[in-house]
């Protein structure tokens, strides 16, 4: 199996590339960071910031099993202070950055012989709940879920394409937001399974996603959240 993922290098990134790796898939991983990925047999590392356009097609396998675009951001501030630029910053990372990869690894998709070969894209539970402070981020996520439902419906029935979109996960990026565990705690409370989630609750459904088993799944947007999303308790 041959995969792709940006940014692959921490987090839930890097746990779905250990996983494959181990696995015995070919890994090829684009981030700014190698991290320990270059330790790792069956990941290659490539250098690259999907923060900034001019993506280099040449460092595409041939052939492609399965895409994962990871990069996003926590933009967290009231309206009156982002100005365009952070919309447009924002918009390149989650959205665009997702789309110069999909475009480059398409040919490599299609090559591939793999049943059910497929592409992974990360959202999040604000792009479907108001949540403030969430402006820029919870836009460009959402374009992010409606750019799965077109991929999913323009690519089938030879290419799967779903979305996951998670609640807060403990990540580095996530960290400036929990400094203590009082702070954990109290954003604990607000989940119905009180705790925040863990990557692996994320990888996990990833895993899924990438696999056979989800051979009948495509165009869905898949909360993990701890139940924030649909439940009131």
């Amino acid at each position: 199996m041959n995969c792709v993922i940006a940014g692959g290098s921490r987090g839930i990134g890097k746990h779905i590339a250990e996983w494959l790796a181990s696995s015995g898939a070919d890994v090829t991983v684009f981030s700014r960071n190698s991290g320990d990925l270059s330790q790792i047999q069956n990941i290659t590392h490539i250098p690259h910031g999907f923060s900034v356009g001019g993506f280099n097609e040449t460092k595409i396998p041939e052939q492609i099993d399965c895409v994962v675009y990871l990069p996003g951001s926590i933009n967290l501030k009231p309206i009156t202070r982002l100005n365009l630029d952070d919309f447009a910053k924002d918009l390149q990372l989650n959205l665009l950055g997702a789309v110069e990869l999909i475009k480059a690894c398409l040919p490599g998709l299609k090559r591939s012989e793999f049943r059910s070969k497929n592409i992974l894209l990360f959202s999040t539970i604000a792009a479907k709940m108001g949540i403030p402070f969430h402006a820029s981020t919870a836009a460009c996520k959402a374009a992010v879920e409606g750019l799965t439902k077109s991929l999913a419906a323009e690519l089938s029935p030879n290419i799967r394409v779903n979305c996951i979109a998670p609640a807060m996960v403990k990540t580095d990026l996530s960290a400036p937001l929990i400094t203590n565990q009082e702070k954990e705690n109290i954003l604990s409370k607000r989940y119905p399974l009180k705790r925040l989630g863990r990557i692996e609750d994320i990888s996990a459904v990833a895993r899924f996603l990438m696999m056979e088993d989800a051979d009948w799944v495509t165009g869905q947007i898949i909360s993990v959240d701890g139940g924030l999303s649909s439940l009131l308790v």
